[in-house]
């Protein structure tokens, strides 16, 4: 069955409409992107399906029992606190020391487990936030722009890590995200939001629609061939990017 299956879901805050008749399906171990300019909708249908905003219409209906990573766009966190990388990830998981580990290690960062979380680099945080995620075997991530601020090189090995763990571990991904040159050719599906679907399917199929032109611009026919090249760049460096953390 279907992880996620959103049907004809309007969200409106007020006077104002977020959300429209979408549908959405996320069917076990796929990537799924959903791209769309600033006021979209993209976060209003994410806080949707984890039950944070209440729909005007329609449904959201969840696997029963579904286990959910989540990877916000940002975290609040107090600089003053002190919490080192390892306590903050025994937050979410009490089967001790060992599982922490190996989920820093899959994402290259196991060397800052003794690290004060307030002194991490901004790739750094994103890489231990998405080892938080993954340290209780989800059956599905859900990332909310979780690359902002991160230069394309950074954005990039992120996503190749998402890439990576979905290939490990068999998780389905639904990714939020404006990194259109990395993100297309990552993704099974893509889905083209502005209030509403626009247009949906393989990235390369959206791409050539006039609608995802229309929204971000007549230069996307270089986006599949832009991120194409980086991730076979990235391809070859697979050893080096989990070796190593994002400066």
């Amino acid at each position: 069955m279907s992880l996620i299956q959103v049907e004809k879901l309007s969200v409106n805050y007020g006077s104002r409409i977020a959300l429209s008749e979408v549908d959405l399906k996320i069917e076990p171990g796929e990537i799924v992107t959903v791209v769309g300019p600033n006021g979209s909708g993209k976060t209003s249908l994410l806080k949707a399906i984890i039950g944070a905003t209440p729909p005007t219409a329609g449904s959201v209906k969840l696997k029963p029992n579904l286990k959910i990573g989540y990877v916000p766009q940002r975290l609040n966190f107090n600089s003053s606190l002190p919490m080192t990388v390892e306590r903050f990830m025994q937050l979410r998981h009490k089967g001790g020391n060992k599982s922490c580990v190996m989920a820093l290690e899959e994402v290259g960062v196991s060397s800052l487990i003794k690290q004060q979380m307030s002194q991490l680099s901004g790739g750094q945080f994103q890489r231990v936030l998405l080892a938080h995620a993954l340290i209780n075997n989800p059956e599905i991530l859900l990332l909310d722009e979780a690359t902002q601020g991160l230069d394309q090189p950074g954005s990039a090995a992120f996503y190749r890590l998402v890439e990576e763990a979905r290939q490990n571990t068999g998780c389905a991904v639904l990714m939020i995200s404006h990194d259109l040159h990395v993100v297309m050719s990552a993704s099974d599906r893509v889905i083209c939001l502005n209030g509403h679907v626009c247009c949906a399917g393989t990235p390369a199929v959206v791409a050539s629609t006039p609608e995802y032109k229309n929204l971000f611009g007549t230069e996307t026919d270089r986006t599949l061939a832009l991120y194409q090249h980086d991730h076979d760049h990235d391809h070859d460096h697979d050893h080096d990017l989990k070796n190593s953390a994002v400066r």
